[in-house]
């Protein structure tokens, strides 16, 4: 079995939350991504938004919301993904960079439209009432 290992920015605003997709991508996912070697979940979530969305995390700000898993979204089905997730404030306005294609505000009702963690991820959203 193999795993995946990621990191999630939960972005949240008037019951929805930020999700990308990326080029040549068919689902969205909760920006972010994979660390690099040595750097720790903060350094990643601060790269990795910048890197996507263009805006500064506030790392002072980031609190753990939870770690979830799931089969990966197409890969094979030996490969789970593990996000972990946080939420936090930022600076600037999210706009798609490098191969983020689009963002969307989603809630309860697209869960079809994003990665089986991500359903997870929304479904833990909507039953602590952040999520429309």
């Amino acid at each position: 079995m193999t795993t995946i290992d990621k990191i999630a920015w939960i972005h949240l605003r008037d019951g929805r939350v930020l999700a990308v997709r990326s080029r040549g991508k068919d689902v969205f996912y909760l920006p972010g991504g994979k660390r690099e070697p040595g750097e720790s979940d903060l350094e990643t979530l601060v790269r990795e938004i910048r890197e996507e969305l263009g805006v500064a995390i506030l790392p002072a700000t980031a609190e753990h919301l939870g770690t979830f898993h799931a089969q990966a979204h197409g890969h094979a089905d030996d490969v789970t993904v593990r996000v972990t997730c946080y939420t936090a404030e930022c600076q600037g306005t999210p706009t798609p960079n490098a191969e983020i294609a689009e963002t969307a505000w989603l809630d309860r009702r697209h869960r079809e439209r994003v990665s089986p963690v991500n359903r997870v991820v929304l479904d833990h959203l909507w039953e602590r009432g952040r999520l429309a």
